[in-house]
């Protein structure tokens, strides 16, 4: 018995369980109402997967000092103790039945002030969560939901965040979160890094800006912004800055809004302004009286995007699982979010096709507190879509992947040591690569310890 096989009627402390709603490499979130209080209505658990999992305790305390009507409200949080061994902590919160934001803005012809609107709520959440010493490190429209009876928008899933005073959980490259929402900052200091995998990136307040100007970005064009450019030289990597291609290139837009887009984008930390400063501009952008501006019809000479957003969203993959692993006594960590970072060598340019064609490539942690509205049949997993996004197999290890002789419960391919995913079937997504029918991450080796002593 473990948190996996939960089944509906069983109980975690004083939760009973309704239905599943998903699960990812870290949690399962069910669908549970207080065993005492059942008129209380539905709320969201979240249990750990792994036994003693330090996550959670550290989402649990973020959660617990934020106070935000945009931020899910924890209502519980304990440890669920397993016949026959193993202790799996839990967290319950407050349930919220609406849709993800991308998808809200697909199924619909929003206004720049709509989205103005939405997105200062997501600001407003970011602000207390600063404000409490905390950052969230995974803002993006997959961990937004808008809310189907109010249309507020709450900003999900924790489970990355950080406080001032936490321990840390990982000591090296590459930092919690997506990809394509990483600040400048970060990037740098992963690809200028780039086989030193000395320190650790510590993401701030201006990281959550970043990203969410990367949200609203997608949000207001469907695609994502231009993608900064990194140079491979003689001593290494490094990250040049990207060509800007604003908004309004693609579909009309309030010029005011897309003004602050390009400034929550900005290179330089301190340009983007805070948390409170962009709510503070995106509520103007919201109560203008200007002529409402819907996306949905492009400017002259623009691609059609938004009608082509939607369609990829419906069918992009519900489960983007964040895949870690640790392959038996040798304690190699599987970062498949480094993966992805060493596969950018393979051709910038191909990188930046993939996101103006609109691919949903969001590889970060699962969005486990988020509800969604059709949970799968009781005891079952949501499998992926039979059209989900695959990466095959690249012809040649990446740079810094182990190399064979590769060991036990690791398997060579094309001059790299590989591990399969579990039990996970292709379409692998876009956080492991498809292999004879299989799903598989590239395995790197722990960082060199330091041989120089601290000065």
């Amino acid at each position: 018995m473990g948190p996996s096989a939960l089944q509906e009627g069983m109980e975690v402390g004083p939760w009973h369980v309704v239905s599943l709603c998903g699960r990812g490499s870290y949690g399962a979130v069910y669908r549970v109402e207080k065993r005492q209080e059942p008129q209380a209505g539905a709320f969201a658990l979240k249990v750990a997967l792994h036994a003693w999992d330090p996550r959670f305790e550290r989402e649990a305390e973020l959660l617990s000092r934020v106070r935000h009507e945009s931020v899910p409200r924890l209502e519980d949080w304990g440890e669920w103790k397993v016949r026959g061994g193993g202790v799996y902590p839990y967290l319950v919160m407050e349930w919220v039945e609406g849709e993800g934001l991308y998808e809200w803005a697909a199924q619909r012809r929003v206004s720049s002030q709509e989205v103005a609107r939405v997105l200062g709520q997501v600001a407003r959440a970011l602000e207390a969560t600063h404000a409490v010493g905390g950052v969230h490190r995974d803002v993006k429209g997959d961990n937004v939901r808008v809310r189907s009876g109010d249309g507020r928008a709450v900003l999900m899933d924790f489970g990355s965040g950080n406080y001032q005073g936490a321990r840390p959980l990982t000591h090296q490259p590459p930092p919690p979160g997506t990809y394509e929402y990483q600040s400048p900052e970060s990037l740098r200091f992963q690809w200028e890094g780039l086989g030193q995998r000395v320190g650790r990136y510590e993401a701030g307040p201006p990281d959550d800006v970043y990203a969410l100007g990367v949200t609203a970005y997608r949000v207001v064009t469907g695609r994502y912004p231009p993608e900064m450019k990194v140079e491979k030289t003689e001593e290494g990597y490094r990250v040049l800055g990207r060509e800007w291609v604003g908004p309004e290139q693609w579909v009309e837009v309030s010029p005011e809004l897309g003004k602050l887009i390009q400034q929550m984008l900005a290179e330089e930390p301190s340009a983007r302004g805070s948390a409170a400063e962009v709510a503070q501009a995106l509520e103007r952008v919201a109560q203008s009286h200007e002529p409402e501006q819907s996306h949905g019809s492009p400017v002259e000479g623009a691609s059609n995007v938004r009608s082509v957003g939607p369609e990829v969203l419906r069918r992009a993959r519900k489960w983007v699982p964040w895949v870690a692993a640790c392959v038996g006594g040798m304690g190699w960590a599987v970062s498949v979010e480094w993966a992805r970072v060493s596969r950018l060598e393979e051709g910038f340019e191909a990188g930046r096709e993939e996101s103006q064609a609109g691919e949903k490539r969001d590889a970060g942690t699962v969005g486990l507190a988020d509800a969604v509205l059709e949970a799968p049949a009781p005891g079952s997993f949501p499998e992926p879509a039979a059209n989900g996004v695959g990466l095959d197999m690249p012809k040649q290890p990446f740079p810094g992947q182990r190399q064979p002789p590769c060991g036990k419960a690791l398997v060579s391919v094309n001059g790299g040591c590989w591990v399969r995913s579990g039990d996970v079937m292709p379409p692998c997504g876009a956080n492991a690569y498809e292999w004879r029918k299989g799903c598989y991450v590239p395995i790197f080796p722990p960082p060199r310890p330091q041989t120089s002593h601290p000065q």
